[in-house]
């Protein structure tokens, strides 16, 4: 294959040129489909779809080549090309990929209002409900309810009824017209006992339960989670517990404490139980009740901490959970115990997610000698840049523009440290964009001028590539031309030979 769609002069002017020149010079399979995850999309949001779909079309394995032509054929269908995107759909080998391609063009007509259009495309398909459920919501949205639940009656799939109901719902309860949604959700209601499947039923029901407590109707949300407990009551898997503890914490929101305790005490894993008390400590303390959000909290942390290995069925859930359980206490202003919690977590990733995250609600609460005491804990040099440009974003939130910008630049400083050019090159791109962010396009050139000399010494091509998807986004959002510099280091990147 020695011809390559992106020519070697336009890769020598442009970062997302090059990185699709270099993928399409990858002859590792693997690699090159890796690679293309990464520039297609990108030259999808330029609206660029035939260059898009030429380039998916250069991997070898179906499957990738296949989801990446579905979002290509989307992309063509929103922007009106339907003939084009309808080609391509049909070009997916899988067939279930096709029949996906082919809906989610159904749907973006149907969202624009073009109905025909939506029936046109659908009219192939073997299951044509969630379309039609789209329909449905645009209709509703255009203030033509009558028609909606006239097209939402005629589909024969539950599932289908059930999501168009939940959408126009939504819909009203953000309009703040709850008595519109009332209906909707009413009828989402009777439709979801029609489901089959008995967790999707379950998981629907909790769903309908959640938007009636957004409706401000506590006594049918009461109704929606008893009738979905009674479901998962009959279950006789892993999932059982799981369901429960949702079930527990949707009776919290609707208010019913007695009824959430009685469901509570049904759920013998301690990972789910632990997980809904964590709900109901943030749900207590959302309604000021503070005393009893942080005795909550700290049940959930001895429930978990009491779990033997033997009974755990999901450690990486159960470390995942330690980790939110200390960062809430860093929440409720409970630094100490956040930190100590923090520091018994099994997994590393998990410890350090929460040292990041408490280091940023300590910044937010104006507590910066602690929030930095706490990035200093993390071990990983990476890890702590990382956490070092997150407790810049929060400084940045609190409006403290200059303390962001000073973290930037000390985090800037610290990347030479970072033994790994990938993770370098991750940790410039996120400080040039920051730069770019508070209007400093020199420093902005600066950094990503770096970044390119490092992203020269990445030696995996697939990477490679990627790491110059990234940093083409940068140029982008910050408006930078490429100057002769970074055309040389470019230039440098491009392999000798074609193939």
């Amino acid at each position: 294959m020695a011809e390559h769609f992106i020519s070697r002069e336009d890769a020598a002017d442009d970062l997302l040129a090059c990185a699709a020149y270099l993928a399409e010079s990858i002859k590792s399979a693997d690699g090159r489909a890796e690679a293309m995850n990464a520039v297609v999309p990108r030259y999808l949001a330029a609206a660029n779809v035939d260059l898009a779909a030429a380039l998916a079309d250069t991997i070898v394995d179906p499957f990738s080549r296949d989801k990446l032509l579905v979002l290509v054929a989307e992309q063509c269908s929103e922007i009106d090309d339907d003939d084009y995107a309808m080609q391509l759909a049909d070009a997916i080998e899988d067939d279930g990929m096709s029949a996906q391609a082919r809906e989610r063009i159904g749907l973006l007509k149907a969202s624009k209002g073009e109905f025909e259009k939506a029936r046109e495309v659908s009219g192939g398909m073997v299951h044509s409900d969630f379309v039609e459920a789209g329909i449905a919501v645009r209709q509703a949205a255009d203030g033509d309810e009558t028609a909606a639940f006239a097209t939402i009656e005629a589909i024969d799939f539950a599932s289908a009824r059930v999501l168009a109901y939940q959408n126009i719902a939504a819909a009203n309860i953000e309009a703040e017209n709850f008595e519109g949604a009332l209906c909707s959700i009413e009828k989402a209601f009777e439709s979801a006992k029609e489901i089959e499947h008995d967790e999707e039923k379950i998981r629907t029901l909790c769903d309908i339960g959640n938007l009636f407590v957004e409706a401000k109707r506590n006594d049918k949300a009461i109704e929606a989670f008893d009738a979905a407990r009674g479901e998962a009551e009959l279950l006789d898997n892993i999932h059982r517990d799981f369901f429960l503890a949702n079930c527990a914490l949707g009776f919290i929101y609707a208010n019913s404490q007695e009824l959430a305790d009685r469901t509570l005490d049904l759920v013998t894993d301690k990972t789910q139980m632990a997980s809904a008390l964590l709900g109901m400590a943030r749900d207590f303390w959302k309604k000021e009740e503070k005393d009893e959000a942080l005795d909550t909290l700290d049940e959930a942390y001895e429930i978990l901490k009491s779990q033997r290995e033997i009974e755990t069925r999901d450690s990486k859930a159960r470390n995942a959970l330690m980790a939110s359980i200390a960062t809430q206490f860093a929440g409720f202003g409970k630094t100490d115990r956040a930190l100590e919690i923090a520091g018994e977590n099994e997994s590393q990733s998990e410890q350090t997610s929460a040292l990041s995250q408490i280091a940023q609600i300590l910044t937010m609460q104006h507590e910066d000698e602690l929030a930095r005491q706490t990035i200093n804990e993390i071990p990983d040099a990476g890890d702590q840049l990382f956490a070092l440009l997150a407790v810049s974003d929060a400084k940045n939130k609190l409006g403290e523009t200059d303390a962001a910008i000073a973290l930037l630049d000390e985090a800037a400083a610290m990347t030479s440290d970072l033994p790994q050019p990938a993770s370098r090159s991750s940790v410039l791109n996120i400080v040039a964009d920051r730069y770019a962010s508070h209007g400093m396009p020199e420093k902005t050139r600066e950094i990503s001028l770096e970044n390119l000399a490092v992203i020269a010494g990445i030696r995996d091509e697939s990477t490679q590539a990627a790491s110059l998807v990234a940093i083409s986004e940068v140029y982008d959002r910050a408006g930078l031309e490429l100057s002769d510099d970074e055309k040389k280091v470019i230039a440098g990147l491009l392999p000798d030979d074609t193939w």
